[in-house]
């Protein structure tokens, strides 16, 4: 079948000193076989051999390597470069699920309608093994009854498993924000448009010593919280969104009896 007939798809994965991972992300992304595709790495200038493992595959991505301001940054200037109708960004310790794009290019061409889309996502440890199952399952849960007063108050959307429309979502990441930049992009987009929700699961997410959600785990969802305040004005929607995470780190009676002083 010929290329035109599959929309192009860009993936942006943002890197910088990720050796141990990098080439399994490339391998998740190019073993997918999609006929139109347009790979874009970003690397923030590593020094850890992370350049020399994405030099091997220079016929089959888009290298950019310079320094950049951080996360935000590098997904951003990935963005600048993407010709694709249909946009996502990978984490450079993150795997895409095997016929994740056909899956993808399929329920877009679908309904020209939908504008962003949302699946499943795994959990899995450093050596690609699934873990934290209850988690998964919980995400999966608020995803599949899918609203946007639910996401305000607990973020169910899994980053490496949401896709848009270029034309559609012109939106960029704030470049201030160090851990929820995704959580502000879901909620900006959210305003305009309902996403579509697979069941299908797109992609894995590494829990590894580095990523930043184990590193600064409390600060995430602080700073979570300053960005739900940009959406809402709601004491009680604020309120529920506290506790949620009050009960997620410290349990039932705990959790009521610090969001209480």
């Amino acid at each position: 079948m010929s290329t035109n007939k599959f929309p192009k798809i860009s993936v942006i994965t943002p890197t910088y000193n990720q050796v141990d991972y990098i080439e399994r992300t490339i391998r998740s992304v190019l073993e997918q076989e999609y006929p139109n595709l347009e790979y874009i790495i970003v690397d923030g200038a590593s020094r850890d051999g992370t350049l020399d493992i994405i030099k091997d595959y220079k016929d089959k991505v888009i290298l950019i390597s310079e320094k950049d301001k951080g996360h935000s940054d590098a997904i951003n200037k990935g963005l600048k470069r993407a010709t694709g109708e249909i946009i996502c960004y990978l984490n450079s310790d993150d795997l895409l699920e095997k016929g994740s794009l056909f899956e993808v290019a399929r329920i877009f061409s679908s309904d020209k309608n939908i504008k962003w889309l949302s699946g499943r996502c795994r959990i899995i440890n450093t050596d690609d093994r699934e873990i934290r199952q209850g988690i998964r399952n919980y995400k999966n849960f608020w995803l599949s009854h899918y609203n946007y007063w639910i996401l305000k108050i607990l973020n169910f959307i899994s980053q490496p498993a949401t896709f848009w429309r270029k034309e559609a979502v012109e939106e960029t990441f704030d470049e201030e924000l160090y851990y929820t930049m995704d959580y502000d992009f879901w909620l900006r987009i959210g305003q305009k448009y309902r996403p579509y929700i697979s069941d299908k699961y797109f992609a894995s997410f590494r829990i590894q010593p580095k990523s930043k959600s184990v590193l600064g785990f409390q600060k995430q969802f602080t700073e979570e919280y300053q960005v739900l305040k940009r959406y809402s004005r709601s004491k009680i929607i604020l309120f529920l969104h506290r506790l949620h995470y009050y009960l997620f780190i410290h349990g039932p009676y705990t959790a009521l009896t610090l969001i209480s002083r």
